[in-house]
């Protein structure tokens, strides 16, 4: 009898910490400093026994048959990327947002790797990226995400498939990207399509006029004073981001 309860637990150890590690590993929480593979999974299996501690979670049967864990194990996969999707679209306004700025100040042919997915990312969005991280985790967002997680047990209990999905909610926190990466780098948007029109109007004037080369620097100058201006301004952008991630979860999970 102790023998299957030890079993129970460790299976449900196991379906935890598949959901849990799918939500770090699929999304840029870890992406702030390099983390050993061995120290990633270790504080995942160690975060899976805390919750279990935290809560009271029905643990699956021992004697069921391995195809029946195994889609326990699917099932928590499947859930896991629903969550890190939540995360992702909410931290990738940072990416997006950047990568319009870049487009704009002519960095688009400059990237640098991201730490987390090891690819190529716009410069500035990188920059924001790993600015929006710093600030995630000096306001303590990191505590109401693992909060959401504990809560996404409840809801959804180990093992067991969501009840439903719904495409339009995946929509909308798309839309919800997009328009805040927009925002965010609005100020310096504007200031330099309004730097491209004057261009456009002095090159028809003076077609001899190398208005690429020459209003280059000006336009990375312009928009990187601008956007540190910003900066001071973006206390209610971060809010809505991180807001936004517990939002998609409230959609996705209902």
């Amino acid at each position: 009898m102790l023998v299957s309860l030890q079993t129970g637990w460790l299976l449900l150890v196991l379906l935890v910490a598949v959901r849990l590690g799918v939500v770090f590993y699929m999304t840029r929480i870890f992406a702030f400093a390099p983390i050993p593979e061995p120290v990633k999974i270790i504080f995942v299996l160690a975060l899976a026994v805390v919750l279990l501690q935290a809560g009271q979670f029905s643990a699956p049967l021992v004697e069921a048959q391995p195809e029946v864990v195994l889609v326990g194990l699917a099932a928590e996969a499947v859930l896991g990327l629903i969550l890190a999707f939540g995360v992702q679209t909410a931290l990738g306004a940072y990416l997006w947002g950047g990568r319009i700025l870049d487009t704009q100040m002519g960095f688009g042919v400059a990237n640098l790797i991201d730490p987390a997915t090891q690819t190529q990312a716009p410069m500035i969005g990188m920059l924001l990226s790993l600015a929006g991280l710093a600030v995630f985790f000096a306001l303590d967002v990191h505590h109401l995400l693992l909060k959401g997680l504990f809560v996404s047990f409840e809801v959804v209990p180990p093992g067991q498939w969501l009840s439903g999905f719904s495409v339009p909610d995946v929509t909308l926190a798309l839309s919800a990207m997009f328009a805040l990466g927009l925002v965010m780098v609005a100020p310096a948007v504007v200031v330099l399509l309004l730097i491209d029109l004057v261009v456009a109007f002095a090159s028809r004037t003076m077609p001899q006029l190398n208005a690429f080369f020459l209003v280059l620097p000006i336009k990375i100058l312009v928009g990187l004073v601008v956007l540190a201006v910003s900066l001071n301004y973006f206390g209610s952008i971060h809010e809505k981001i991180f807001k936004s991630i517990f939002y998609n979860w409230l959609r996705l999970l209902r």
